[in-house]
């Protein structure tokens, strides 16, 4: 077995200004190449990460001195477990390690666990911490809310918990929905039934699922009845037992929708309620979802959880995006409150 690409000088003694130092022995050959990375690019992007600090790599062992070499060694600790755990490392995997370990939480612990194992291959596995919190609230409780921008797993998650539910048998069925609320283009001028104009508003949650069991699984489930694709109007008058129900795009209800909806809930069922405040496309702006945290506080078997920016899992200028909007809406805020009228 060779050596890494990269072979350094021997570290240098820590500085006499009192720069921490900190030394991380990789046991194996194989799991210090994925550390470093093809061409060492994942090196190349710690040290630009943590520009004071002077990472040294000789062998199996990786030293680290000056400014912040603490947690540049706590980086490369969780890395190697999450290389032996099978976590495949790349920029991405990275960037979110370094934010983990900045916010002093266990990548390993989140990266690493297993929701769903996928047909085509791979595992479906939450990304960030925020994400490990919305898991693991679905997983203890009745009735979950998962709010957060776009891009940050709610929905895919949300089926994938449905899923794993359904096949370990903790339910009978899945239903998934959504209010079929009109953005920009009128239903009436889509072509087709009711089933064909709402079809368009049901596909994201379509897709997920058929990610989640593959081509030929899905039809089987649908035409069996252990998946059920609805409006949200259809949940009306219906009691729904022992069932995994998902309401996605829950800021496009109305508070007597949501009401509705939270009344269905049955015997042996659990719910995931999604929806992201920023974009209410409901008429009137009376959404569902406003004010509803305070509502229903401190009830059993409830959790609401935020994700933000952090738990962007799309391309990074999602990420940027969102804070973009997030920061302007704060200015328009500030604007708001520090202007008064003349005399």
């Amino acid at each position: 077995m060779t050596e890494p690409e990269r072979v350094l000088d021997p570290p240098a003694p820590p500085a006499d200004d009192g720069d921490a130092a900190t030394l991380v022995r990789v046991p194996a050959n194989h799991l210090m190449t994925q550390l470093l990375g093809p061409r060492d690019e994942l090196l190349d992007a710690v040290e630009d990460a943590f520009p004071e600090a002077r990472v040294v790599v000789r062998g199996n062992e990786i030293a680290v001195t000056g400014p912040g070499a603490a947690r540049v060694g706590r980086l490369y600790e969780e890395m190697v477990v999450l290389a032996e755990r099978g976590v495949r490392l790349d920029l991405d995997v990275l960037r979110r390690t370094i934010d983990m370990v900045g916010d002093d939480e266990r990548p390993s612990e989140v990266l690493s666990t297993d929701l769903l194992r996928l047909p085509r291959g791979g595992t479906v596995r939450p990304k960030t911490a925020g994400q490990r919190r919305y898991v693991d609230a679905i997983a203890q409780n009745v009735i979950t809310f998962g709010l957060g921008p776009a891009g940050t797993g709610k929905s895919w998650l949300a089926v994938a918990m449905a899923t794993q539910a359904l096949q370990r048998k903790q339910v009978d069925r899945i239903v998934l929905t959504r209010p079929a609320v009109e953005a920009g283009e009128r239903l009436g001028f889509l072509p087709g039934d009711l089933m064909a104009k709402v079809d368009p508003y049901l596909r994201p949650l379509y897709d997920a699922f058929y990610d989640m069991v593959g081509p030929d699984g899905a039809p089987k489930l649908l035409e069996r009845g252990a998946v059920e694709v609805a409006p949200l109007a259809f949940m009306r008058g219906r009691t729904l037992n022992r069932s995994f129900i998902i309401l996605d795009e829950a800021q496009n209800t109305t508070p007597e929708q949501m009401k509705m909806f939270l009344t269905r809930i049955g015997f042996g069922s659990r719910a995931v309620i999604t929806g992201d405040t920023t974009q209410v496309d409901v008429i009137g702006g009376r959404s569902g979802l406003a004010g509803i945290e305070a509502t229903l506080a401190g009830i059993d078997g409830l959790a609401f959880v935020h994700l933000d920016r952090r738990d962007v899992v799309r391309h990074q200028i999602v990420a940027d995006i969102v804070d973009a909007y997030e920061r302007a809406d704060a200015r328009a805020a500030g604007d708001r409150s520090g202007s008064h009228p003349r005399p």
